[in-house]
C-alpha cells in the first residue's frame, strides 16, 4: 500500500503560482498514491508564473466556493509572489484555510505560500519558515520563524523556496501519512 493511498489533497492556488512549486509536490502526492485536487477561486484553469514570464497552465479539479476541509485531508500551499497575494484578498480561500488549522488536518505551505495561512490569525506561536521577504509579515503574526530548509510543527510543514522542495516533499509526504494532529 502506498503512504498516501485513500488521502484526498486540496492544493489552493491561484493565477501567479510558483511553477515548481505546484508541480514538484503534486507529483510527489500522486506517485505517494494520493488523490489530488486542484482547488482555486478560477474556475477552469490557472497559469504559473515561471522565472520571468507566464509558464504552463493547469486546469482546475474544484472551485473553491464549491468544497469544504470535511472533503480533504491535507491541505497543500505552493507559493509565487502573485498566487498568496491574489488568496488572501479570497475570503472563501482564507476561510478554507483558517478551517483547516482549526482542524488539526495538515498543512504545507512553501516560499510565499504561508502568507494566507497570515489572514487566518491563527499563527501564533507557530515555528515556521518562509521565504526571506516575508519573515516579517510572519513574526508580526506571532511566529518563531527560523531560517531552516523544512520545519514541521504539529503538522504544519513549511519550507522557504524551490532549492528545499526535496525536503519539502519528503516532510509534507511524512505529515499527510499522519494525519489529523
Amino acid at each position: 500500500m502506498s503512504k498516501l493511498e485513500n488521502k484526498k489533497i486540496a492544493i489552493l492556488s491561484e493565477d501567479g503560482f510558483e511553477e515548481s512549486e505546484l508541480v514538484s509536490p503534486k507529483t510527489a502526492l500522486e506517485e505517494a498514491g494520493a488523490t489530488v485536487h486542484i482547488v482555486s477561486p478560477q474556475k477552469e484553469q490557472i497559469r504559473s508564473w515561471d522565472k520571468e514570464n507566464w509558464g504552463i497552465t493547469l486546469g482546475v479539479d474544484k472551485n473553491i466556493a464549491d468544497v469544504s476541509v470535511d472533503g480533504y485531508d491535507a491541505l497543500l500551499l505552493p507559493g509565487g509572489v502573485m498566487n498568496p497575494d491574489k488568496l488572501r484578498e479570497n475570503n472563501d480561500a482564507v476561510a478554507f484555510v483558517k478551517n483547516f488549522i482549526k482542524s488539526g488536518k495538515p498543512i504545507a505551505a512553501i516560499c510565499h505560500g504561508p502568507q494566507i495561512l497570515i489572514e487566518t490569525g491563527l499563527l501564533k506561536g507557530r515555528k515556521m519558515t518562509s521565504y526571506p521577504s516575508i519573515r516579517t509579515d510572519l513574526i508580526n503574526a506571532g511566529v518563531n520563524w527560523e531560517d531552516k530548509e523544512v520545519i514541521v510543527d504539529k503538522g504544519l510543514v513549511t519550507s522557504r523556496s524551490p532549492k528545499d522542495l526535496d525536503a519539502f516533499n519528503k516532510k509534507m509526504i511524512e505529515e499527510f501519512a499522519e494525519g489529523k494532529h
